[in-house]
């Protein structure tokens, strides 16, 4: 089948819209509140996680591992709450990671302390991705790993059901995915862990910070002496019950939605304090010339159609949705400090210069990031490219521009399995005041 015939059509917003929506999990901390869960010393209860590919790899990868996890009835429409109850880690298996970069990484460091061998392997574009500092640091701590010198997957470790731990040093430039990986499981080690980041500036801080929070939750104290430096002493890991909070990074599309279309769009359930780097889509969108209020149900922005163009350095995982805004902007957006996306799913820059520019946009890349400058936009077919990220882009695109088709809708269920569902309902079933919009009403 051609791309254009099983492409999505991205729906047109016909006016200014007024909608109030609900939505799932982080996938962020859900992925790290089942690794605790499966590290810790008594069972835990996860309230309200997202269930994605993403997560549903997550499951899979501890559950072949030995750990328990049942899900418990519920009325979540988003799906059941989960009960996860640890055991004793073998190995003998395989892990599948899929484009799962918190699986790729966060599993390693729990399957060394298993006994046998696990291999690791993924989907086609996941052996693309950077792995070299999760080898690297699992040979340091002295752990058998074969990756043939790829430095990527596949690639097999020997556990021995215990790490000695100490001091490692690693370069995390590509990810702080590699650093949050170490820490998660850090305590578990024998002699505990002191991590030294050797390389240039670390990305997404944000989600280190997120780590080291949900660590403290549960008890276990991550020291910082200096930047790039971590001590985690040896100790137990609690098993407690977790709320998850929404996906604060998957709202940003929906937020987005208000500059572009205009109107008023709010996200419930949006937590007055998180370590969720989404967080900061309240001040990028109020500086892209949103209002943004924190109100009592959740946080709305509302625009006029208007939108401003912004120098914004790091915004992580934020910026295929602030690029597609900045496509619509009244003068050049300038992205920096994100090179690191080159890494991801897919390379982020490259795709997003290339869509846009295939509607008549006006992007060029940089060494660290993208300057997108204000150019009418055409129809066509948007290339998702297996990135749920690059294919909400498109949609928010779509929403000012008629013809967008996105070729595969179906990644974002990489961590939104309902976006189509609820981006149509944004826009077709949007309402002000009642509940919010759900799987339920759509």
């Amino acid at each position: 089948m051609d791309d254009g015939a099983r492409a999505w059509a991205a729906p047109v917003a016909g006016g200014p819209l007024s909608a109030s929506l609900a939505l799932p999990g982080s996938k962020s901390l859900t992925n790290r509140e089942l690794v605790l869960s499966a590290l810790a010393d008594a069972p835990s209860t996860l309230r309200a996680p997202l269930h994605s590919r993403d997560t549903a790899l997550m499951i899979e990868a501890l559950r072949s591992l030995g750990t328990g996890i049942e899900e418990l009835p519920g009325d979540n429409p988003f799906g059941p709450d989960l009960l996860i109850t640890p055991a004793e880690l073998t190995g003998s298996v395989s892990i599948d990671c899929g484009l799962a970069g918190t699986v790729m990484r966060f599993i390693p460091p729990v399957a060394a302390l298993a006994l046998g061998p696990v291999t690791f392997d993924g989907d086609e574009a996941a052996r693309g991705r950077p792995m070299r500092a999760t080898i690297d640091s699992l040979r340091a701590l002295g752990v058998d790993v074969t990756d043939d010198g790829r430095g990527a997957l596949p690639f097999s470790l020997y556990g021995t059901g215990e790490v000695a731990g100490g001091r490692v040093e690693i370069d995390a430039s590509a990810s702080s995915q590699f650093v949050s990986a170490l820490l998660l499981a850090g305590s578990r080690f024998r002699d505990g862990l002191e991590l030294v980041h050797t390389g240039s500036a670390l990305p997404s801080l944000a989600h280190i910070e997120m780590t080291v929070e949900v660590l403290a939750a549960r008890g276990v104290t991550v020291d910082s002496p200096r930047p790039g430096v971590w001590i985690v002493p040896p100790g137990p890991i609690a098993g407690r019950e977790v709320a998850i909070e929404p996906d604060l990074s998957n709202a940003g599309p929906f937020l987005a939605a208000a500059l572009v279309a205009g109107g008023s769009v709010t996200v419930t359930g949006w937590p007055e304090r998180t370590s969720q780097v989404g967080d900061e889509f309240a001040s990028i969108l109020q500086r892209m010339g949103g209002t943004v209020e924190r109100t009592a149900t959740g946080l709305r922005v509302t625009g006029t159609g208007v939108v401003h163009g912004i120098e914004l350095a790091d915004a992580s995982e934020l910026a295929p949705t602030v690029a597609a805004i900045a496509a619509f902007g009244d003068r050049e957006t300038v992205l920096t400090g994100i090179a690191h996306l080159r890494g991801h799913e897919t390379d982020r820059l490259a795709a997003l210069a290339t869509e846009l520019n295939a509607l008549g946009g006006d992007v060029t890349e940089t060494d660290d990031g993208l300057v997108i400058r204000p150019a009418p936009l055409h129809g066509g077919l948007w290339h998702a490219y297996a990135d749920h990220r690059i294919a909400t882009a498109g949609a928010v695109v779509g929403l000012a521009v008629p013809g967008v088709e996105v070729d595969d809708i179906a990644s974002t269920g990489k961590t939104l399995p309902q976006f189509p569902q609820l981006w149509a309902a944004l826009l077709g079933g949007s309402r002000n005041g009642g509940d919010p919009i759900g799987l339920g009403s759509v």
